[in-house]
């Protein structure tokens, strides 16, 4: 049996906001385990200060178990090559990029400031 994700794969999750002035939610993180649409992922929760136009993660490592299939959820699996602890979001234009420093970068203006 495929599962759609294994332990080890790395994510990007963005979650949906419902109202506009909901702050922006970001969680980058290592899979830990998944079974039936729901995964247990190890990482870092990243968050918007609208104000000075930044993004910044909070310093502690959080285990969330994130109801994939929920419809809440915006999930982009990242390359193996990607270095979870170096990634950061970079404003350049009229984008906004997910990166670990690498050449290797996501692109979620669609998402970032909606």
């Amino acid at each position: 049996m495929t599962t759609i994700l294994k332990p080890g794969e790395k994510l990007h999750v963005i979650h949906r906001r419902r109202l506009e002035r909901e702050p922006h939610r970001y969680f980058a993180g290592i899979v830990e385990a998944y079974e039936n649409g729901v995964a247990r992922v190890t990482g870092y929760v990243y968050t918007v200060d609208t104000v000075k136009s930044a993004f910044f993660r909070r310093p502690d490592k959080r285990t969330r178990i994130l109801a994939i299939s929920s419809g809440d959820l915006l999930v982009n699996i990242l390359p193996e090559h990607v270095d979870m602890d170096k990634i950061v979001y970079k404003l350049e234009k009229k984008s906004v990029r997910v990166t670990d420093g690498s050449e290797w970068y996501l692109d979620i203006s669609e998402f970032a400031w909606r």
